[in-house]
């Protein structure tokens, strides 16, 4: 456990539900964990016992990304923790491949809708079937090439990844429900509140219980890492840190002892001071990226050694190139860098004039 988790508290220890069962956490919520193919190796989804239209079952939070073993561990799932009832409603938080990818295969098998904002619907649509846009294909290889991604080995493997998305995502369900912040989606006989956040997904919806004290925070609130907040090929001029910075403060007006129940990581909680982590993490690495730039124009790709001192894989420097766009955006949409074009088809960032 590292310093700033110390700060926080995990009211289940290193307890964790075995793969194809479920943990309770809170009164008609229930604790799945998958496994993912990346550094970040697994998702926590959940169950909510529910009722809709006088039929009892249960609404799912969350899907995975569409892999066999994924859907082993569902279909276990199915037989020993349902209690015999079905799956009423699919709710996602947000449109990345580990929370949608599996959507319409359960939509299909439980012939349940999917609940999702709008903007994340038509994002992963778009994604799904006109190609990936976010960490492979032209457009990304173009946009990380003009912030100094020149490598060209690596610009060659980007540009070839046209179906990444989709490999992970290959449907979405041609209905949805729309989810609008402020929105209270009754749950079991409870009232969750829809939630918006951006800057790490188009429209993250979390959503907060008041009866249970209890936040599905999705990937805008994760205990132990911070949320990747990128800009990317799709969306060139974006202020992505920005709105994420705003959208996080949102969660300082919960009741202290919420128990945060993340995506990724260990039910927990102490979200008041996660926030201020997250804040005064980026407020530090913005201050870092500000101080070279300040001595010497950078570009992306020079920045990226300052906010990520370890080694990375292809993969990562995709998400940590666009991640470092969104600071260096930051900067110069306040007013503290410029950003200037070079004779090299290069953007970078340096003082203001």
């Amino acid at each position: 456990m590292n310093l700033l988790e110390r700060e926080l508290h995990y009211p289940l220890g290193d307890t964790m539900p075995a793969p194809g069962e479920t943990i309770e956490v809170a009164p008609g919520v229930r604790w799945i964990r998958m496994a993912l193919p990346f550094a970040l190796d697994h998702i926590n989804l959940w169950l909510l016992r529910d009722t809709i239209d006088g039929v009892e079952g249960w609404t799912v939070v969350d899907c995975c990304i569409s892999r066999d073993e994924a859907r082993a561990q569902w279909e276990q799932i199915f037989a020993t923790q349902l209690e015999g009832l079905p799956i009423l409603r699919v709710i996602v938080t947000h449109m990345h491949p580990d929370h949608i990818g599996l959507a319409d295969w359960l939509c299909r098998r439980w012939n349940a809708p999917l609940w999702i904002s709008a903007t994340d619907y038509h994002v992963a649509c778009v994604l799904t079937s006109t190609g990936d846009t976010l960490a492979g294909g032209d457009a990304a290889a173009d946009f990380f090439a003009l912030h100094g991604l020149t490598d060209p080995e690596s610009i060659a493997k980007i540009r070839a990844r046209t179906s990444y998305y989709a490999n992970m995502v290959p449907a979405v369900p041609a209905r949805f429900v729309r989810m609008l912040d402020g929105d209270l989606i009754p749950i079991g006989g409870r009232s969750w509140r829809c939630i918006s956040g951006y800057g790490h997904a188009p429209e993250h919806i979390a959503l907060y219980s008041e009866e249970l004290h209890a936040l599905l925070g999705g990937d805008m609130m994760l205990p132990r890492i911070s949320t990747n907040v990128s800009v990317h090929a799709g969306e060139p001029e974006a202020n992505s840190l920005r709105l994420f910075l705003d959208s996080i403060e949102r969660f300082k007006s919960l009741p202290a002892d919420t128990l945060g129940l993340p995506s990724h990581g260990k039910p927990f909680t102490g979200i008041h001071r996660r926030v201020e982590q997250l804040q005064e993490h980026h407020r530090d690495r913005l201050a870092e990226l500000l101080e070279a730039c300040l001595q010497r124009p950078h570009s992306a790709a020079e920045g990226l050694p300052i906010l990520f001192k370890r080694e990375l894989d292809l993969h990562q420097i995709t998400f940590a190139m666009g991640e470092t766009v969104a600071h260096l955006h930051l900067l110069w949409f306040s007013g503290q860098l410029q950003r200037r074009l070079g004779e090299d088809g290069i953007y970078r960032f340096g003082a203001a004039a």
